[in-house]
């Protein structure tokens, strides 16, 4: 537990792209950790769509957690990132759409982020940081939009928790047929670092992972974190099951 504390929330997921493998990293508040290492199968015709089908896979855990910040990169003068941003506008247009729970703000770098001393020299740059600023940004106004579309929502299958018992107890609960399933729980790294019930936020957050429910923490100073301040920090809201 205390390990978690220190590595601190999940931010981003950045992909370091070489001639014949990705390595893709997860970008955490605090730190940085190696998620998983993409080869290109080199006896495989259909090497490099696979290849990038393959990377494209290993970030449907990190969605489904609720990350949407990806950033991509790839050493000078090649075109190994922007081949891989082609590929995914062309395959994975679900990935781009404003409407769709899934989709992701994508970034691109030029650096080499294959090895950790690498990732760890680029991570420090101006350039890294005002990209992951915008990424992450661009991605919570989404959740936001959504989040505002359902505050606006007249046909009662929608329902907005504030509350930090109310949210654990429907996300505790069985979930039966035509109750309520939580989508979302978004909260500011305000709100996280104030509370006293972090042991508490915390469990959540990690029952919620468990279920497959999307939490994404925003920075309060962030347009998303300012509106989810004015609603006090912390906001799940789920639908009717059917």
């Amino acid at each position: 537990m205390k390990r978690r504390y220190k590595r601190g929330y999940f931010v981003a997921v950045l992909i370091g792209f070489e001639e014949k493998r990705a390595v893709l990293w997860q970008i955490f508040s605090k730190v940085v950790k190696h998620y998983v290492t993409v080869e290109i199968d080199v006896n495989n015709k259909r090497n490099l769509y696979n290849f990038r089908e393959s990377v494209v896979n290993k970030l449907r855990p990190p969605l489904l957690e609720g990350v949407r910040s990806i950033i991509i990169t790839g050493p000078m003068k090649t075109n190994y990132a922007k081949d891989f941003l082609n590929h995914i506008q062309k395959h994975h247009q679900w990935l781009f759409q404003e409407n769709s729970s899934n989709n992701a703000t994508f970034g691109e770098l030029v650096g080499s982020a294959v090895k950790l001393n690498e990732v760890s020299e680029l991570i420090k740059t101006k350039e890294f940081h005002n990209l992951l600023s915008e990424t992450t940004s661009e991605a919570a106004d989404h959740i936001i939009d959504t989040l505002e579309k359902r505050l606006n929502e007249t046909d009662g299958g929608s329902v907005i928790l504030y509350s930090l018992k109310d949210i654990e107890k429907l996300v505790n609960s069985r979930l039966e047929h035509g109750k309520l399933k939580p989508e979302y729980i978004i909260l500011t790294d305000k709100y996280l670092a104030d509370t006293k019930e972090k042991n508490r936020i915390h469990r959540l957050l990690q029952i919620s992972k468990n279920k497959n429910i999307k939490t994404r923490i925003v920075k309060v100073e962030t347009k998303a974190g300012v509106r989810l301040s004015q609603l006090g920090g912390l906001v799940c809201f789920a639908r009717d099951k059917q």
